[in-house]
């Protein structure tokens, strides 16, 4: 059993006797587990108790049953799209050391490079010329990064026809938060690693980041600039995968308590190699059994977020995963600055998926999904406790599909090469039929050349 509370600027959460080694069966028993995927299924946030009933199951006869209520969720609150972004990284300079990651300070190995302003701009012209329409940002720890960032967001926006972009950057204080926020940033988004405080100090021995509690309060800090749509996660590998994942819907569920809602997304970054970094291989690694146990969790402990998986893992497991509950995967990515047009250099860390874009689409359109460049909410003020009540209570699912197919049909008519089209041309068809909403009025004023239709 493990107790643990973490406190620090205002900051507490209790870690409610997980088991990470030894269970008792009365807390993961049939019965007891089918009562908390019935809550689930109702889109109720799961109590930190019935997380840790989830946690602890070890009957690998009843994950089949949680990864199909899993599955279930997130039909019910957002249907059968699949968003698909891109990051962009602006830099792989950096003042901390973390060990595990590609870009730390010690890195002799290391090409450093940060991004003009103009370079910037010429790699989202790439990107938004193979047909993405969301970008994430991503820097490491710079001196002044709010004045870099938005230097580089208002040169996006104005040359560029990326529509939102997200920001992955070092915790910033609340008045660099705020021109953050003002300068058009969309979601922020920033990662404890891990919330074990002994694996914390080792993993992060000098830099800014190595002060815990700066970073655990992040959240707060951009909220109160005016974040509603943050984005949290903790990287697997570090410290036992149900420790880090109890700790950080707790954590979640505190923001719930605080300000009405929680994290817009969760990532599910698991620790990968990476050319320099001082660990060679995860303290804990996790299994891919165990991968999409920590997804389902995700998914059912708190249904209206967004669940991201990247491209540090392999294609096959990506495609499953989108069956049990991710809604959000980056596609065509590269790590490094520049690598959209140079290829790049030296990387964060090791990409386990290299398909690109085109292929990435047309995989989840065979799958009987929905591929979905949307970004309305953003811009349409869905942010926040508005947009939880409304996934939760299922209107998100409703805008949704329809925003996808819209801008599924965008990338169709200005994107998709020709052997990929009739699929996606079908896909449209199939998913308008059962959409109604005068959807075939609007999918022809986009053949006919108008832009950016949504709801």
């Amino acid at each position: 059993m493990i107790t643990v509370s973490l406190q620090g600027y205002g900051f507490f959460v209790c870690m409610k006797a997980i088991e990470t080694k030894e269970t008792s069966t009365s807390n993961d028993s049939p019965a007891r587990i089918r009562e908390v995927l019935a809550r689930a299924l109702d889109l109720e946030i799961l109590s930190l108790t019935e997380v840790s009933a989830l946690i602890a199951l070890r009957d690998q006869a009843m994950w089949e049953e949680v990864f199909n209520a899993s599955a279930m969720v997130k039909e019910k609150v957002y249907g059968k799209r699949v968003v698909l972004f891109a990051p962009l990284y602006l830099s792989n300079e950096c003042m901390n050391n973390c060990l595990y990651c590609g870009f730390r300070r010690g890195n002799q190995e290391a090409k450093r490079k940060t991004l003009s302003i103009e370079e910037a701009v010429a790699e989202a012209s790439i990107l938004s010329s193979r047909g993405y329409k969301r970008l994430l940002l991503v820097t490491g720890e710079l001196a002044g990064a709010v004045n870099y960032l938005e230097g580089v967001i208002d040169a996006i926006y104005k040359r560029t026809d990326i529509r939102i972009l997200h920001v992955n950057s070092a915790p910033m204080g609340l008045n660099e938060f705020k021109r953050l926020k003002a300068s058009g940033a969309g979601v922020y988004q920033c990662f404890q690693e891990t919330y074990h405080i002994p694996t914390y100090r080792v993993m992060h021995p000098s830099g800014p980041k190595a002060d815990y509690y700066w970073r655990l309060n992040v959240m707060d800090r951009a909220i109160d600039a005016g974040f509603e749509d943050v984005g949290m996660g903790v990287l697997l590998g570090l410290h036992d995968w149900r420790w880090d994942a109890f700790a950080l819907i707790a954590h979640a569920h505190r923001l719930v308590e605080k300000y009405g809602f929680g994290p817009h997304t969760i990532s599910v970054p698991r620790l990968q190699p990476a050319q320099g970094a001082e660990l060679k291989e995860a303290p804990y690694a996790v299994s891919d059994s165990d991968f999409k146990k920590t997804v389902a969790i995700y998914r059912l402990a708190l249904p209206y977020v967004g669940v991201v998986v990247s491209t540090r893992e392999p294609a096959y497991l990506r495609d499953e995963l989108l069956l049990i509950g991710a809604s959000q995967i980056s596609a065509g990515s590269r790590t490094s600055p520049a690598g959209y047009m140079e290829g790049g250099d030296t990387e964060q860390f090791e990409i386990g998926d290299r398909r690109n874009l085109e292929e990435v689409v047309g995989k989840i359109a065979s799958m009987g999904l929905l591929p979905s460049f949307c970004t309305a909410c953003y811009r349409e003020g869905r942010s926040g406790d508005t947009f939880r009540h409304l996934a939760e209570d299922g209107g998100i699912k409703n805008l949704c599909q329809i925003n996808a197919i819209l801008s599924l049909k965008e990338y169709v008519e200005d994107y998709a090469p020709e052997e990929l089209k009739l699929l996606l041309e079908r896909r449209i068809k199939e998913e308008a039929l059962k959409t109604g909403n005068g959807l075939f009025e609007k999918l022809q004023q986009i053949e006919k050349g108008k832009r950016d239709i949504h709801v």
